[in-house]
């Protein structure tokens, strides 16, 4: 047994493939099936956007509970990987099993929380944001399936996370698309009752995004029982304080980065609200948007995640740096076509959520400007993978809620003091700005203190 383990760095691939190879084995499943899962919320939108612009609203305002839910799951699942990967690299076998079996526990436990929440808190969370009944009535609705639903949600992306960080992203690619393209199938069907379902309108959306996480948490099950080699999946491990400790120790600072997203979602919203609904509507789409097109670089940096740490274990600085460089290259080489197509490309991409001539002069120059975001996210987004992957989390909280809590809120704040909407979308190209100085001032720090003097 103490042979087979310590054999293990040498034979697992993210300790010996050259890692421009390496990372496009592992980051390109995790892009393409990132994108795939993206389209969950951007097809509910488009769709719920042919009812009408409420519901468009509703749903949109639905997003920080969506946003918190999976905050909730992937981040405590960053703290599963860094603890397991490390583990694989210091050819510990019984503690990677145990950081997997843990982190099962602790999602499902996490999951009770937010099914508490979808059958009491869902109405209350809408009537504090706009007085609309239509919009509170639809709303709630959506959220509450989600919520009372959400151990899809929960169980394919621990599941998803545990074949990542072994190795076996592709198997990961085919449960995400599963759920994503049955969500997509299911989308119109129940929301427009067709093919002999009742029409459904929100309730439906809202049914067929669980659908498509409950097909992809089962696929996530039988693949980590069945086809995953490196790990043991089983209910005889039970909680252990150590392990929890160690999981949340990387993995609450990144709970809490995501998080700080649904409360700058939320608090935007109620900004907005102050102007007119249609703002609202118009950010709802940009973040949709925006959470597609950041989606493919999020994909690389959680592939890097497993091959800094684990070469983080085996010492060996050389492919790190590799991974980081080709990383960052990567992600601004998309990001910067992505730049191009918020730039010139506004106008389409807000017709596909039915948008009136109103929501059209209204967001085509807000999307122009917040598009400027993607010039120089792509660095921040990979240097917060770096710190989670070296055991320092709470940089990237920091980065996060500086960005987001610390300027954007208060910017757009002050900018909407002046009754000008258009003022307020240039407080995301500021945020960003800082984000970028944080972000290169923090990655400095910690490679001079973490990696100094290994070779």
């Amino acid at each position: 047994m103490a042979q087979t383990a310590a054999a293990e760095p040498q034979q697992n691939k993210m300790g010996v493939m050259p890692v421009g190879k390496l990372l496009l084995s592992m980051g390109l499943p995790m892009v393409l099936s990132m994108l795939v899962q993206a389209l969950y919320n951007i097809v509910d939108s488009i769709f719920v956007a042919q009812i009408n612009e409420a519901a468009l609203t509703a749903v949109s305002m639905a997003f920080p509970v969506q946003n918190f839910m999976i905050a909730a799951v992937s981040g405590m699942g960053v703290g599963v990987n860094s603890l397991l990967s490390r583990s694989l690299g210091e050819g510990n076998i019984d503690q990677a099993n145990r950081a997997a079996n843990n982190g099962i526990f602790l999602s499902f436990m996490t999951m009770i929380v937010f099914v508490i929440f979808g059958i009491f808190g869902s109405r209350p969370f809408f009537a504090i944001q706009t007085s609309d009944p239509e919009i509170i009535s639809a709303g709630a609705t959506y959220i509450s399936i989600c919520c009372i639903g959400s151990f899809g949600c929960f169980g394919q992306i621990i599941f998803e996370r545990l074949l990542q960080a072994t190795g076996q992203a592709h198997l990961s690619m085919i449960t995400q698309m599963a759920g994503a393209i049955t969500n997509i199938i299911l989308d119109p069907i129940m929301i427009f009752g067709l093919v002999g379902f009742p029409k459904m309108g929100v309730a439906g959306a809202a049914l067929a995004t669980v659908i498509g996480q409950v097909l992809a948490c089962c696929l996530g099950l039988f693949m980590n029982i069945r086809l995953n080699k490196t790990l043991t999946i089983s209910p005889k491990y039970r909680p252990e304080k150590r392990i929890i400790a160690e999981i949340y120790r990387v993995g609450i600072p990144s709970i809490a980065m995501q998080s700080v997203g649904s409360i700058m979602n939320m608090a935007m919203n109620m900004i907005l609200m102050g102007f007119t609904s249609t703002a609202t509507a118009v950010f709802g789409v940009y973040y949709k948007l925006q959470s597609f097109a950041i989606m493919p670089v999020i994909g690389l940096s959680n592939a890097m995640i497993p091959i800094v740490a684990f070469n983080y274990g085996a010492r060996k600085r050389s492919r790190i740096d590799q991974t980081v460089k080709y990383s960052m290259i990567s992600a601004e080489i998309f990001l910067v076509i992505v730049t191009m197509a918020f730039l010139f490309l506004p106008q389409l991409m807000l017709k596909l959520f039915s948008a009136s001539d109103n929501m059209l002069a209204m967001g085509i120059p807000a999307l122009r400007t917040m598009g400027l975001n993607f010039l120089i996210c792509g660095i921040c987004i990979c240097a917060g993978s770096v710190f989670q992957a070296l055991g320092n989390g709470v940089y990237s909280l920091v980065v996060s809620v500086m960005r987001q809590l610390v300027v954007l809120i208060p910017v757009a704040w002050l900018m909407s003091l002046t009754g000008n909407l258009e003022l307020v979308w240039i407080s995301f190209p500021i945020a960003e700005l800082m984000s970028l100085a944080v972000s290169l001032f923090f990655l400095k720090k910690i490679f001079s203190s973490r990696l100094a003097n290994m070779k």
